[in-house]
């Protein structure tokens, strides 16, 4: 059952990353403006934060299995409503309502991952569940953009339909529940605030906050920074596979014991220090070889990072709460995800360097992490 979450965790992925290439020229075939097309772009990110949190507590309140399968085939519905999109105003509404239905996959799934692994092992899990991301990232991109320029951007969308309802009956056939809760009455959405309050749950979703910033910047300034030391776009996609890669590395190998050796804490702030060094090298870079040297330290702080804050809400949470602990973490997520591009351009406009400004953005957290784990009773052993 375990090798079936990281399949749903990787295809639910997949649905983001298989777009990126193709979401922005599909917009403007339709007519959008470029105004209409960034909102377009930018509604899916917001609408699937307010499903993160929203999911959450629907999710303690009837089982995960409930809530991943019907967000599961909502989505693939919805995902057959793109090639019948005639305005951009329609493809807004559709990417609207896409966000809104995926905002209850990634909780669930992760809170089903919580449930069903042991604190002492829950860091090799989480590492796992990384490289089905990772490999989300690497692949989604590669496959859309190939399918779209030998076919349609319609094919893309219907693919992942497809998908989508394959996954929904693994399933239904393969998937038992982890959590029914006893009593559904003691499952209340103020409970929420309680969670807000946690130190840790604090600490995993500034990380997460701070790591999809950085993310962003990458994708708003990496692209400039290797057009001015004179090298092709072709350069900035290996260099962006190339951070992924080392994060796979350590994801898949022995190296993975590490996330539970460590407490996540530490490696989340050793991560955060290490994008900042990456940050730093990027916005001094002269030539190919410090780029490559960048994007190395910058995939082992991504994984270092990434593992560690799942395992936090997972250690934190029990299964009454679990699924509203995944919702506001995958919320903190989808912010920095439309934060993250935001930022870049402002501080670019403003005569900043966008990677100095997000190294010190990752700084910052690491200061706050620090002293939200001082103000919290985590467990060595955690």
């Amino acid at each position: 059952m375990t090798k079936i979450l990281y399949f749903i965790i990787a295809v639910a992925f997949l649905d983001t990353f298989i777009q990126l290439p193709i979401i922005t020229p599909y917009a403007q075939n339709l007519g959008a403006s470029h105004f209409l097309t960034g909102a377009i772009i930018a509604v899916y990110s917001l609408a699937n934060m307010v499903g993160n949190l929203l999911a959450g507590h629907w999710i303690d309140r009837f089982g995960r299995k409930k809530l991943l399968l019907s967000g599961m085939l909502l989505v693939a519905i919805i995902l057959i409503f793109y090639p019948l999109t005639r305005t951009g105003l329609e493809l807004f509404i559709v990417r609207l309502l896409h966000g809104l239905a995926g905002g209850a996959l990634i909780p669930a799934a992760f809170a089903y991952v919580g449930d069903k692994t042991r604190t002492g092992e829950r860091g090799r899990t989480m590492a796992y569940t990384g490289a089905c991301i990772g490999s989300a990232a690497i692949v989604g991109p590669a496959l859309g953009g190939a399918i779209a320029a030998r076919g349609s951007a319609d094919a893309v969308f219907l693919l992942v339909a497809g998908l989508f309802i394959l996954t929904s009956i693994l399933i239904v056939t393969h998937i038992k529940e982890s959590y029914i809760p006893s009593d559904r009455g003691h499952v209340q959405g103020k409970d929420i605030l309680f969670l807000l309050k946690e130190p840790l749950i604090i600490t995993a979703c500034l990380s997460a906050f701070a790591l999809m910033v950085s993310n962003g910047t990458l994708a708003f300034a990496l692209p400039l920074v290797v057009a001015s030391v004179g090298l092709s776009t072709a350069t900035t996609g290996m260099l962006l596979s190339l951070f992924g890669i080392v994060a796979l590395v350590i994801f898949l190998t022995p190296a993975n014991r590490l996330f539970d050796k460590k407490t996540p804490v530490s490696l989340v702030i050793t991560g955060i220090i290490f994008i900042s060094v990456a940050l730093t090298l990027l916005s001094m870079v002269t030539a190919l070889p410090m780029l490559i040297l960048a994007m190395i330290i910058y995939g082992i702080g991504f994984a270092f990072i990434f593992p560690s804050m799942n395992k936090i809400v997972a250690d934190v949470s029990s299964e009454v709460d679990r699924g509203k602990a995944y919702g506001i973490f995958y919320a903190a997520f989808s912010l920095g995800v439309v934060s993250g591009s935001f930022i870049a351009g402002t501080a670019a406009e403003l005569s900043f360097h966008p990677f100095l400004v997000s190294a010190i953005i990752m700084l910052s957290v690491a200061g706050l992490v620090i002293l939200s784990a001082r103000s919290s009773h985590y467990s060595s052993s955690k």
